[in-house]
């Protein structure tokens, strides 16, 4: 009975470890998603301004090219929803319909750069991308503090928590 009890108890130091340290891993995938999406901006932009190729297919090779999962679903859903869609309203829906570890704050910025997506020349699209750039670069600051804060944070709370519970249930 005694063995059943102490293996009962282990599993749940070990279950809030792995819960502490899922939602510290948040922080991390943000500031990784919003570091790759600024990657994938940069690529949108040089695409748009020397190789005049339709966004459908720009979007298409992003979302090949791109290393994290959730630019890569965004892309493609972008590129989706163009066949419906204008272009502004194609990014805006793929934004609202993938998940993703940004938050709200960070989907509001990338949503910005619809405003001229496929409705102005090349040049207003470019400086719109260069835009929603630079309003990523304080987001991905503010993700790496955020990181920086939280995630041992949330490790440590886990293990604390797990071995508060073991001890109360001794």
């Amino acid at each position: 009975m005694q063995t059943i009890k102490y293996i009962i108890l282990f599993f749940i130091f070990l279950l809030s470890n792995i819960i502490g340290k899922t939602i510290s891993q948040k922080y991390r995938f943000r500031q990784e998603e919003l570091e790759d999406m600024q990657n994938a901006l940069n690529i949108f932009k040089t695409k748009i301004k020397f190789t005049y190729t339709p966004l459908g297919e720009i979007f298409e090779e992003i979302s090949n090219n791109a290393n994290k999962q959730s630019t890569k679903r965004i892309f493609l859903k972008a590129k989706e929803n163009l066949e419906d869609n204008s272009a502004s309203k194609a990014w805006e829906k793929a934004l609202d319909e993938i998940n993703t570890n940004m938050d709200n704050e960070d989907i509001n910025t990338l949503k910005n750069l619809s405003k001229l997506l496929g409705e102005s020349d090349i040049e207003g699209q470019i400086s719109q991308i260069e835009i929603t750039e630079q309003f990523l670069e304080p987001q991905i600051k503010k993700a790496q503090k955020e990181r920086e804060k939280n995630e041992k944070l949330y490790q440590k709370l886990g293990t604390i928590v797990g071995l508060g519970i073991v001890v109360i249930l001794c």
